[in-house]
């Protein structure tokens, strides 16, 4: 009986001690390459599809809502905190944003999960102008911060991980027009 409650009782531990450890704000030496150059090398794509919803209101003050499909390729928990990000097509930035998820994004292992709504992504070049890019149906990810959590537990703990300058081409692009 003892023996089936050791791994129980040892991932307790590590849940507790991933809690209490405060995280580190220098990463270990990369050889001068952050985080977010690595996972940009090895053109892993964490972002599946993204959908933004343009309203009546989008085309007079250049706000918009989006959403987006993320998926963890990895063994682990992640659980995101926050993001900040530019997206646009050819060169030209067309939508920025910064959120702050509450309550945290979970992206279970191995798994993929749809964000919620965010709203306030301001359209720089101006409502218009974005339709234009409708047809192609792709955006790039120009540039994008991530605060994520790595290892949760249901969200819980994890080791706090700045991910900066992460860049990802031709994501598949929805676009809903509820303009009535």
């Amino acid at each position: 009986m003892f023996a089936r409650l050791v791994p129980l009782f040892v991932c307790f531990i590590g849940i507790a001690l991933a809690i209490a450890s405060p995280a580190e704000s220098q990463s270990a030496d990369l050889g001068g390459l952050s985080i977010g150059d690595i996972i940009n090398a090895l053109q892993i794509g964490f972002i599946q599809n993204i959908t933004t919803f343009i309203t009546l209101d989008t085309l007079s003050n250049n706000i918009a809502s989006s959403q987006f499909r993320v998926k963890n390729p990895l063994i682990i928990e992640l659980t995101i905190d926050s993001t900040s990000a530019k997206a646009g097509l050819n060169g030209t930035t067309y939508a920025e944003f910064t959120h702050t998820f509450k309550p945290a994004l979970v992206v279970p292992v191995l798994r993929s999960v749809d964000s919620p709504t965010i709203g306030n992504v301001d359209l720089v070049q101006g409502a218009t102008a974005s339709l234009d890019i409708i047809p192609f149906g792709v955006l790039d990810l120009q540039n994008v911060d991530i605060n994520i959590r790595a290892g949760t537990l249901f969200g819980l703990g994890g080791i706090p991980i700045p991910i900066t300058g992460l860049k990802q081409s031709n994501v598949p692009a929805a676009y809903d027009l509820e303009l009535d």
